[in-house]
């Protein structure tokens, strides 16, 4: 009986992994479909949460009046085609405004690639440093900019444009560090992009503060008190004299 119960167990513990993964699987698919196809409209990244009436999208993004459209007639086409491709039963999207997007990651880069695709690779130094030099304003720690490609030769090279404190190596980089990469699609050939944002408000392990030390007084004796004490001694020892001459008088 205990190995029918174990065999039981294991079964209904790898069907429960096997719907934790395609539903997982199925999320990934949907926000892959809604990046591609909101392409040049300031898209940062999608959200899925279930609810009781069905599943929420929330989009979050720069411009909303591009993905809404005229009457929300691009929310319905989208809310249909997730129906269809999907199979949700009831789709909600919800559509959030990025408060800061100079410091997202993903509408930095579509801005790169953007600007390179409409002016062309020769004036990519000028397009790397003006978003630069944004993103700093903005209050960015710091950030890294690689353009690699035919720019602006015929051979294929990369160019780095960073400013400010970055961090390369560990938990900070996994956790804090925003990252993004894109392609331009351009006559020469593709060009590749990567951003690199080090947000403001992150706690560096190294930042270490310094406590000034509190001064503690000393208080000193008067001299009052130990002249005091000086005089209560001997007034002790005369009494004792006392008493020793009163019992040899009595003897």
């Amino acid at each position: 009986m205990s190995r029918l119960l174990l065999r039981k167990n294991e079964l209904m513990g790898k069907m429960i992994e096997r719907k934790f993964v395609a539903q997982k699987m199925k999320e990934f698919q949907i926000q892959e479909y809604i990046t591609q196809s909101l392409e040049n409209v300031g898209h940062s990244h999608t959200k899925m949460v279930k609810t009781p009436l069905g599943e929420k999208i929330i989009i979050f993004t720069s411009r909303p009046g591009l993905i809404v459209g005229r009457k929300g007639q691009n929310i319905k086409q989208l809310t249909k085609t997730l129906r269809k491709k999907f199979d949700l039963e009831n789709p909600q999207i919800e559509i959030s405004e990025v408060e800061n997007p100079n410091l997202d990651a993903s509408i930095v880069v579509e801005k790169i690639v953007d600007a390179l695709e409409k002016f062309g690779s020769e004036k990519f130094k000028a397009i790397g440093h003006k978003i630069m030099t944004d993103v700093m304003k903005a209050g960015a720690l710091g950030i890294e900019i690689v353009i690699s490609g035919k720019v602006p030769s015929a051979r294929a090279k990369s160019w780095r444009f960073c400013s400010g404190y970055l961090k390369k190596c560990g938990d900070i980089v996994i956790s804090c560090v925003k990252k993004a990469d894109a392609q331009a699609q351009l006559k020469t050939g593709i060009i590749g992009v990567k951003v690199r944002i080090m947000p403001p408000g992150i706690k560096l392990p190294d930042d270490i503060e310094l406590v000034e030390e509190k001064e503690t007084k000393i208080e000193e004796v008067k001299p009052e008190t130990n002249e005091k004490i000086k005089e209560e001694k001997p007034k002790r020892r005369r009494k004792k004299k006392d008493e020793s001459e009163r019992t040899e008088n009595n003897e």
